[in-house]
């Protein structure tokens, strides 16, 4: 007995569209060896630098705009002279946020 089964094109679409833009966003060069040392808690951007060897300030800072964009990473700035800025990594949860918007769900 044959069970006929109808799949939504449309519907593949927009997880191929999802599953795309997690990629595109995780998969550049940096970005996993910066998420990696944030997994160990806050840290500040000259910690950030001297954590990932090769890693030049402007491309570690281009990577933090795009996972803060993306609600990956949060910054909080430290009162106080001089003022400080930290990034965390945002609720665990939010590599599934990016998964979202990239399907057009959110």
């Amino acid at each position: 007995m044959r069970v006929e089964q109808s799949h939504d094109a449309a519907a593949y679409k927009q997880v191929d569209v999802g599953i795309t833009r997690v990629f595109q966003l995780l998969g550049k060069r940096w970005t996993a060896p910066i998420v990696a040392v944030l997994t160990g808690g806050p840290a500040y951007f000259v910690d950030l630098c001297r954590a990932v060897p090769g890693l030049s300030e402007r491309m570690l800072s281009d990577r933090l705009t795009e996972l803060a964009a993306a609600g990956l990473v949060v910054r909080e700035v430290d009162e106080g002279p001089p003022p400080r800025v930290r990034r965390q990594l945002a609720k665990p949860w939010a590599c599934c946020r990016i998964f979202r918007v990239g399907c057009g769900s959110v």
